[in-house]
C-alpha cells in the first residue's frame, strides 16, 4: 500500500528525510516511531502531496505520486497533527465541504457523514459548531472527515497529541475500529504505549532514517524481557536482563536498590540510538 525508494528531503542545511526506505502492506496498522524532527511528519507531507521530495521515488496503493498526483491524493485521507477544522462552521458542515472537495454528490455526502459521524459517535453533535467541541471530539471529527470519500489508506500524524489518558484510549479504539475495516493505516507518535497498543508493526525513525522496524514484541525482546532501574552518581541508568531472577539479583546488590520492570520500546530506541523519544 505504501512504498518508498530512497526517499529524499532537505530544509536547508538540515535533512529531514535521508534516503527512506519503506513497505507498509495493505491492510496493517503500520507506526513511525521517533523524537520531534526525526522526519515523521515530513514523510507523511511527502506521501499525501503536501510536501515535494528531494528525489526518490514514492507509491501509495501501487500509484507514483509523481506521475499521477491527484489519484494517489483520492486514494489517502489525511488527519494532520494540528487541528484544521472550520471552527465558525457545524459538524455536519465541515464533512460536507469535504465531501465536496472529492466531487461526492448530495447522497452520498448525506449518508458518508451520517455513517461516519455514529462511528465516531458524534451524530448527536451534528450541528454543534465545532468551536464548541472539545479536544477529543474534534480530534474524532479529524478522522471522520478524513474517512468521508472512502480512502483505501488513512495517515494519522500524531492523533492523539495532547489528549488526555481517558480520551486517548477512546481515539486509540477508534483507530482499531478503522482499521479493522480494510482500511491501511499509517500513524506517527511519540507515544510508546500507543504505539505498542496499536501497531502490528513499527518503525523506529531517527534523523531521517529507519534504524529498525518490526513488532513492538519482537523489538523490545532484543534488549531483553527485564530492564532494573538504578540512580547511580545522579544519572538514572537502565541495565537489562533476559531472566527475572538475574535482574532481581543485580537491584538486591545495587547500592540503594532500584526498580524493575519490563522492557518496553523506548528502552529499544535508545539501545539503537541513545537517545529518548519525546
Amino acid at each position: 500500500m505504501i512504498k518508498t525508494e530512497s526517499l529524499k528531503k532537505s530544509f536547508g542545511r538540515t535533512r529531514a528525510l535521508d534516503s527512506l526506505d519503506l513497505e507498509v502492506p495493505e491492510g496493517e496498522l503500520f507506526a513511525f516511531l521517533g523524537p520531534n524532527g526525526a522526519g515523521k511528519t515530513t514523510a507523511i507531507r511527502i506521501l499525501t502531496g503536501l510536501s515535494f521530495k528531494d528525489s526518490g521515488k514514492a507509491f501509495v496503493a501501487g500509484v507514483d505520486i509523481d506521475k499521477d498526483p491527484l489519484k494517489a491524493k483520492r486514494l489517502c485521507g489525511l488527519a494532520t497533527q494540528n487541528v484544521n477544522l472550520d471552527s465558525e462552521l457545524s459538524v455536519r458542515e465541515n464533512m460536507d465541504i469535504h465531501g465536496r472537495l472529492f466531487s461526492m454528490s448530495a447522497k452520498e455526502r448525506r449518508e458518508r457523514t451520517r455513517e461516519l459521524l455514529e462511528l465516531v459517535e458524534l451524530w448527536d453533535r451534528a450541528d454543534s459548531l465545532v468551536k464548541s467541541l472539545s479536544g477529543g471530539l474534534k480530534r474524532r471529527l479529524m478522522i471522520a472527515r478524513a474517512l468521508s470519500h472512502g480512502p483505501r489508506l488513512l495517515f494519522l500524524d500524531e492523533p492523539t497529541v495532547g489528549l488526555d489518558p481517558a480520551i486517548r484510549r477512546r481515539v486509540w479504539s477508534l483507530i482499531k475500529t478503522v482499521n479493522q475495516k480494510g482500511v491501511t493505516v499509517l500513524l506517527t507518535t511519540h507515544y510508546i504505549e500507543e504505539a505498542e497498543f496499536l501497531a502490528g508493526r513499527v518503525a523506529f525513525i531517527h534523523e531521517g532514517r529507519i534504524v529498525r522496524e518490526g513488532t513492538p514484541g519482537e523489538i523490545a525482546l532484543e534488549v531483553g524481557k527485564w530492564a532494573a532501574d538504578t540512580f547511580q552518581d545522579g544519572v538514572l541508568k537502565s541495565s537489562f536482563f533476559a531472566d527475572k531472577r538475574e535482574a532481581t539479583e543485580f537491584l538486591a546488590a545495587a547500592p540503594g536498590g532500584g526498580t524493575l520492570r519490563k522492557v518496553n520500546l523506548e528502552d529499544a530506541f535508545i539501545h539503537l540510538t541513545g537517545k529518548r523519544v519525546l
